[in-house]
């Protein structure tokens, strides 16, 4: 079972974006011999009439990738948690061969996890025109503000394939340095937060099992904190009559936690170009997007695509993520591993 924390951790992963602002090594450019390489695997790919999903690294080869591979895999695990990948080459491509790029040089850093109920790999990130008040819709469905929150697996890889007209800026931050916050100033809130909370599946839950998911926030187990945060889900969540009320110290907790996060020097902030692939650690960083207009034109809208990936070699995970929607699929990766 995971165990109480009750003091701040100062760790690489507790960094402030104040601290980033002016350092770049979070920026990882891909060289012109990986590049050339990730050309020469997709014209390889697309003469060999391969499907996205049998590409492995096995048939997608990147030997000069391997030592950016080794720092970035340090980076997200034991690092500062997080990496922006930039000059994946999509100029002039279709969005079917970015996708192929995109997957190829994704199975190099993990394996590709479901996103979704319906177990889809790789998922298109564009507003749709539907909105939260339909129970299947989640929020990177539409052209809302997304309020910090994680994804799903050991890490997520975002692609920018097109931005906006106007808007839609990356938000990271990391949910150690919030919790340290947290600690120092309300340690009895910091109890709360790793106590159970009521999560909306958003109709992703598995065959069978309830509406909501119930999983602190904050987790520690085995000398690591895992978070799992998405205060639009908890509130959504309150509608169903099944659900017990939140307490007033949990509101007061996940305001504390939502104030600290729009602090001033807390978050790193900054704007993806077509070719970036943002790269993060589920647990120990939370990311957002400010909210965006689109072109009118359907070719020029805004595209990300999304994958979810289980690190080859993750951190032990508390035994309750086995039943999240997010981490169920890394969970049981490590138990069959072991």
């Amino acid at each position: 079972m995971p165990d109480l924390l009750t003091h701040p951790l100062h760790i690489p992963a507790a960094w402030r974006g104040a601290e980033l602002e002016t350092d770049t090594a979070w920026i990882y450019p891909l060289d012109v011999a990986v590049v050339q390489e990730l050309q020469t695997a997709l014209t390889a790919v697309e003469e060999s009439s391969l499907g996205l999903f049998e590409i492995t690294p096995r048939n997608f080869a990147l030997p000069s990738f391997a030592e950016t591979r080794r720092r970035l895999l340090a980076e997200f695990e034991g690092g500062r948690g997080f990496a922006l990948i930039r000059g994946l080459p999509i100029d002039n491509c279709s969005e079917q061969q970015a996708a192929l790029l995109f997957w190829g040089l994704g199975t190099h850093l993990g394996t590709p996890e479901p996103q979704d109920a319906a177990g889809n790999l790789l998922h298109h990130v564009r507003a749709t025109g539907r909105d939260l008040s339909q129970d299947d819709v989640r929020k990177y469905q539409t052209n809302q503000d997304i309020p910090f929150h994680n994804d799903g697996s050991d890490i997520f890889l975002l692609l920018c394939v097109r931005n906006a007209k106007r808007g839609g800026s990356s938000r990271l931050i990391s949910s150690t340095a919030v919790f340290n916050e947290i600690i120092e100033r309300r340690p009895d809130l910091a109890e709360v937060l790793q106590q159970p909370f009521p999560f909306d599946a958003r109709g992703q839950q598995r065959p069978g099992q309830p509406r909501t998911q119930v999983v602190p926030i904050y987790n520690y187990y085995e000398g690591h904190l895992s978070a799992i945060h998405k205060r639009f889900y908890i509130d959504l969540a309150q509608r169903f009559p099944e659900v017990p009320r939140l307490t007033p110290r949990q509101v007061e907790a996940l305001d504390l936690f939502d104030e600290i996060c729009a602090e001033p020097g807390m978050c790193l902030e900054f704007d993806m170009r077509p070719g970036d692939i943002l790269a993060a650690n589920n647990y120990d960083i939370l990311h957002c997007r400010t909210a965006f207009e689109d072109h009118d034109d359907p070719a020029r809208r805004r595209h990300m695509m999304r994958l979810w990936l289980t690190l080859p070699a993750g951190r032990p995970l508390p035994p309750i993520f086995e039943h999240t929607r997010e981490f169920q699929h890394s969970y049981a990766r490590r138990q069959r591993g072991a």
